[in-house]
């Protein structure tokens, strides 16, 4: 059956309920251009999303060498045909107006015009002459979480054998960093524990400061189905925002900013006191009880009601729905990641399930999930801060290995301290010893915290700056060189989700002028620099995405994230498969850890381990003292108030996150009409009584005001926590005419203004939901209203009326239930 849906209005389209253990219904959503009939495509194009990381499998629809729409595809584990607004609109980026088209190169203070060979010529100059004067260290680079694989492998090889640098990380450090340590300091490896497939069976699903509805649309699609079903699951919220989880919540926290510590405290104190715990799985597969336990002896209910302002008794009722499961479904995302003490509470999600032996089964599982669509590929790949293939950098044995790979000496990979965080980089930048910095698929002149210094230090006259890009970001008008790259559906390459699902993404048109794939350009920068192997051949040897592909699985052979059971070719027209892939796991592997912690060993796992509180990192000997056989590690940690606390003139936490119709820094889904008119411009949230107290009112213009910065928007009151204001991080400058940013001290309009420069010290993850702020009136609404979506998190308070947020005509979806009425018969079960 089809039917019509306005996907702006109704983002998550509609039901088809199923019950617990059955399996999710297709629902194939197509959306063509205004104009397009479906007999009028010449090619479906197999893709999948790279605005999110549920990695929606999809075809592009292309029509006289352009794309003309997407269509979900039935056959997908991942997505069962379903897509997000995202999804459905923001491939219409692909063929704006301003896109680069061609290299620029600043001449007298300007960017300029310039071809390929002169912009490399440039890029390769300035490596050689650093690389000789002031040695590896001086070059960094700093990429995306939404490149594809075989092009984070080649930059980790290019950089890491070739220049010799440790400076490459990910702006993967601002969203996932937390999940890759979480999970390396609980079961001594990344890779995520749980499964997608794990919310058809829970009767419990927990999310902890994971706002599913708008990050995952499909996966929400599929809670809800769940919920529409038999024997629904029960929803635990934990997020200070009335986000559509919370609403469907059987039990909702709302915990002060910075405060998850002591709340997941709290639940584990009331798991082990009324004895919810898993004795028997707790002694054969864990280490570290005995400690947790005496740890969160004194912390009741009550004690963290005082320190998180939520009520003793609703802490109670949420350790009685964990503590009752029979499948317990756990997800986190960014309300943890992004928030004081992050890595420690992310941990102690992690020892709910421990405690409770709810992992490794259908539906009792962790979803330590990612924020980016190839978040995992970074990891995987070494392009976020550790070595390719999960490999240990304080053990000289997986060195050697990954040299061995590469045939390369040992000594060639830097090892000497930890691979540098995105943090440091951008210090060691500002002080003057990193004197190049090479910018690929990234935005920091927006998305890092107190942009006002980030603008500083891209601006130095020293600092040279690549940024590699599909437009002209405030980021790339700070550059030396600019390198117009091609994006999804202009190159073919592999992408990984959240639930280790490996996706395969085709060229499907090709891209605009002179833009290149991600590949080419580092084929071409390693090829100019004459990066050689140990034998004095050429140090890489792939040139393609498919012989990269080939590489990179010979990397990970025998690691945790094995890929040699996969090719292009059996991804190629096939669902998504999940790693590993190997001769033992043909079909891939559903879930990680159902018989015990192998990678957890001394000699096989990834990192040694943090302090907690401190972020100061175990050696081999503490470790192994710790851990000998290889066990899943219960680590407790010690509550601690944020760094900065609100005040007398800074009453207020400022918090920041994402909307449903928005990705990173609006570069892609800003130019899609259907997203940009559902929310155009940044907002701020305030809840009523906040409101009341201070004579504001919705539409208001308001300014937030830190240590830091300023910046303007229209109020909206919502039914946020009081005292906690909210502000969208994607609103930057490129569609306003300010360039990179306000003018002189003007308030400004990115969220990033006014955040603070702060870290989680075991991820390195900046946090953005801790800032002390103030609110002010700067003029009156007049009649005006917040450019803030309805249908979400952002939904007025009742009393606080506007209009519903539609999207007409050009928003509307074919949603079909019988995949053969959209010729799709060959992709449904």
């Amino acid at each position: 059956m089809d039917s019509s849906v306005d996907r702006i209005a109704r983002p998550w389209g509609g039901r088809t309920p199923y019950g617990r253990h059955e399996s999710w219904p297709v629902r194939v959503d197509t959306h063509l251009a205004a104009g397009v009939e479906p007999g009028q495509v010449s090619r479906w194009v197999q893709a999948a999303s790279i605005l999110h990381s549920d990695g929606d499998a999809m075809d592009i629809a292309v029509v006289d060498g352009r794309m003309a729409g997407v269509r979900g595809r039935a056959d997908d584990r991942v997505n069962r045909g379903r897509l997000g607004p995202k999804d459905l609109f923001g491939w219409q980026a692909n063929a704006s107006a301003d896109r680069l088209t061609r290299p620029l190169v600043r001449r007298n203070g300007r960017l300029v015009e310039s071809d390929w060979d002169s912009a490399m010529q440039q890029v390769t100059a300035r490596s050689h002459s650093l690389l000789a004067e002031r040695g590896p260290g001086a070059i960094g680079f700093y990429t995306s979480g939404q490149l594809f694989l075989e092009e984070y492998y080649t930059l980790a090889v290019l950089a890491r054998a070739g220049i010799g640098t440790n400076h490459l990380d990910g702006n993967t450090r601002l969203c996932t960093a937390t999940a890759a340590e979480a999970l390396k300091e609980s079961f001594g490896c990344d890779g995520q524990p749980g499964s997608y497939d794990d919310i058809d069976h829970a009767d419990v699903i927990a999310l902890f400061g994971h706002n599913i509805a708008e990050t995952q649309p499909v996966q929400w699609m599929r809670i809800l189905d769940r919920l529409a079903g038999q024997d629904p699951p029960r929803l635990l919220c934990v997020d200070p925002r009335p986000t559509q989880v919370a609403r469907n919540a059987a039990v909702h926290l709302a915990p002060r900013s910075g405060t998850n510590v002591a709340l997941l405290n709290a639940l584990l104190h009331e798991i082990i006191r009324t004895d919810r715990i898993d004795g028997s799985y707790i002694a054969a597969h864990t280490v570290g009880f005995d400690g947790l336990a005496s740890q969160v002896a004194q912390c009741t209910p009550e004690w963290a009601a005082r320190i998180c302002g939520v009520p003793a008794a609703q802490i109670r009722e949420a350790a009685e729905l964990i503590g009752s499961a029979e499948r317990l479904l756990s997800t986190v995302l960014q309300g943890v990641y992004q928030s004081h003490q992050a890595t420690a509470a992310a941990v102690q999600i992690n020892n709910l399930h421990l405690l409770r032996g709810m992992i490794g089964r259908p539906g009792a599982g962790i979803l330590q999930m990612n924020g980016q669509p190839t978040a995992q590929n970074t990891r995987e790949c070494g392009a976020n801060g550790d070595l390719p293939g999960f490999r240990n950098w304080q053990n000289d044995r997986h060195v050697a290995d990954l040299a061995r790979v590469w045939n390369v000496e040992p000594r060639t990979i830097p090892h000497y301290a930890p691979p540098t965080h995105a943090m440091q980089m951008f210090r060691y930048a500002e002080q003057g010893s990193i004197r190049m910095l090479w910018i690929s698929g990234t935005n920091p002149a927006v998305s890092l915290p107190e942009l006002s210094r980030i603008r500083s230090i891209l601006a130095q006259e020293r600092l040279f700056v690549v940024v590699q890009d599909l437009f002209l970001t405030e980021t790339a008008l700070l550059a030396d060189v600019v390198l117009p790259a091609a994006t999804w559906g202009e190159k073919t390459g592999t992408l990984t989700n959240a639930d280790r699902t490996v996706h395969l993404s085709d060229k499907a048109v090709e891209p605009p002028g002179e833009a290149r794939a991600d590949l080419d350009i580092f084929l071409d920068y390693a090829a100019r620099m004459d990066f050689r192997d140990k034998d004095g051949g050429p140090l890489i040897t792939w040139r393609d995405p498919e012989s990269a592909f080939e590489a990179w699985k010979r990397c990970s052979a025998g690691r945790p994230c094995d890929y040699t059971g996969l090719t292009h070719d059996r991804l190629r027209g096939a669902g998504g498969i999940q790693w590993p892939c190997h001769e033992q796991a043909p079909n891939g592997t559903d879930r990680l850890y159902t018989h015990g912690f192998s990678w957890a060993r001394p000699d096989t796992c990834e990192s040694y381990g943090k302090d907690l509180v401190t972020g100061a990192a175990d050696d081999a000997v503490q470790y192994g003292s710790f851990n000998p056989e290889g066990k899943a590690m219960i680590k407790a940690a010690t509550f601690f108030p944020p760094h900065e606390a609100p005040d007398e003139d800074f009453p207020f936490q400022l918090t920041t996150g994402r909307t449903l119709y928005h990705f990173h820094t609006r570069t892609k889904t800003g130019r899609s009409p259907q997203l940009n008119a559902a929310a155009p411009d940044v907002w701020v949230e305030t809840s009523p009584s906040d409101a009341a107290v201070l004579g504001l009112a919705e539409g208001d213009l308001v300014e937030i005001t830190t240590r830091r910065g300023a910046l303007r928007g229209r109020l909206r009151v919502t039914d946020i926590r009081p005292g906690l204001l909210f502000v969208p991080f994607h609103y930057g400058y490129w569609d306003t005419g300010n360039g990179y940013g306000p003018d002189g001290g003007a308030p400004g309009r990115a969220a990033n203004e006014a955040t603070i420069t702060d870290w989680d010290p075991v991820s390195k993850q900046p946090l953005f939901k801790t800032a002390a702020a103030a609110l002010h009136l700067v003029e009156p609404a007049d009649g005006a209203t917040a450019p803030a979506p309805t249908t979400t998190a952002s939904a007025p308070s009742a009393g606080h009326g506007v209009r519903a947020t539609a999207g007409g005509a050009t928003s509307l979806v074919t949603e079909s239930t019988d995949a053969a009425s959209n010729g799709l018969t060959e992709e449904a079960e």
